[in-house]
């Protein structure tokens, strides 16, 4: 069995398997533009789409080797900031993009609709981007693991919308949030409990968003971006806090000076992980399990482009002789 990584970067999608022991590029796609979210589909083990800001959705179907847009020339979304496939179905894909928005395709990628509620929606109209060339965007889409028709979306920076209706309609989630939203876990054992990874720490809802509360409080470091749930226990959750932001840290001797945390019940408490030091400096921006190897992670830093890996649920982690642009997501299939 081979282990492929892929790794979405600020210079396109790479592709990275372990050859006996040794781990090598076998593929750089997409050069030049950025691509903040890589999606592999349950089922199909060779399919992986990647979300280009500024070159829509493009789709992989062996192990990431060769790549084409299914979309071409059609009417599809641009800016790309996430994909998601829906858990139900594999050839069912919702994208969000900058400006704020949501498309969804219900034939892998071949054509895609415009979800106009979101745009509509009046909060949208509101929400504003502090940051020089980046407009507000919608960061990430989740499902309800006990029903897809309920989808939650991250708004950067908006907080969260929710729809019960697969998108007809939305109300927006905000009590106790911070708006800034990057990344959106849900519990696959219980329909309230939903996380949220956010630029200013961490949170959770007991009551499936209508309230927040935040955790990992009390540490130096707040800003967060990855938050991955063990595949085998969803009371065991990893993330990892930045010193402010990358712009607050590009030229900082320290880097990002971050920290992997990790919670064994259900966010009440966290730990510390020891973290190679190459790691803390670079920032873990993406991280994924191992569905195939209990307690195997892999990670990769936004700044430098490094790779690690742990056997052990995180306690060591050693880099692999791999290098790739900086990450800004990482997903993994088997061949």
């Amino acid at each position: 069995m081979v282990t492929v990584l892929y790794a979405g970067t600020r210079d396109g999608v790479v592709t990275v398997a372990d050859q006996d022991g040794a781990w090598a590029i076998e593929g750089h796609a997409l050069k030049g533009w950025e691509v903040h979210d890589v999606e592999t589909v349950q089922g199909k083990p060779g399919r992986v789409y990647a979300g280009a800001r500024g070159d829509g959705v493009w789709r992989s179907d062996d192990y990431g080797q060769t790549w084409s847009k299914p979309s071409y020339g059609k009417v599809a979304p641009g800016k790309v900031r996430c994909v998601t496939a829906d858990p139900e179905d594999p050839d069912t894909l919702y994208a969000g993009t900058e400006p704020i928005g949501l498309w969804k395709s219900t034939d892998a990628g071949e054509s895609w609709a415009e979800i106009e509620s979101v745009r509509n929606f009046p909060h949208v109209a509101t929400v504003t981007y502090p940051a020089f060339g980046v407009e507000p965007h919608l960061r990430d889409v989740t499902f309800d693991p006990s029903d897809p028709k309920t989808i939650y979306a991250a708004l950067q920076v908006g907080s969260m919308l929710k729809s019960k209706d697969g998108g007809e309609s939305w109300e927006l989630l905000e009590e106790g949030l911070g708006p800034d939203v990057h990344t959106i876990v849900t519990d696959p054992t219980d329909t309230g409990r939903v996380y949220a990874a956010t630029g200013r720490n961490l949170y959770r809802s007991e009551d499936a968003g209508a309230s927040w509360k935040q955790m990992a409080m009390g540490l130096e470091q707040s800003y967060a971006v990855p938050m991955v749930m063990d595949p085998t226990d969803p009371s065991v959750l990893y993330s990892a806090l930045a010193n402010g932001t990358a712009r607050r840290w590009a030229g900082r001797e320290g880097g990002a000076e971050s920290v992997l945390i990790r919670t064994r019940d259900a966010g009440a408490t966290w730990e510390t992980l020891p973290a190679n030091p190459d790691m803390s400096q670079g920032f873990p921006e993406g991280i994924v399990f191992d569905p195939e190897e209990p307690g195997r992670m892999y990670a990769g830093t936004r700044a430098g482009g490094e790779l690690f890996t742990t056997g052990d649920g995180g306690e060591t982690w050693v880099k692999l002789d791999v290098t790739v642009p900086p990450v800004a997501k990482m997903n993994i299939a088997h061949r």
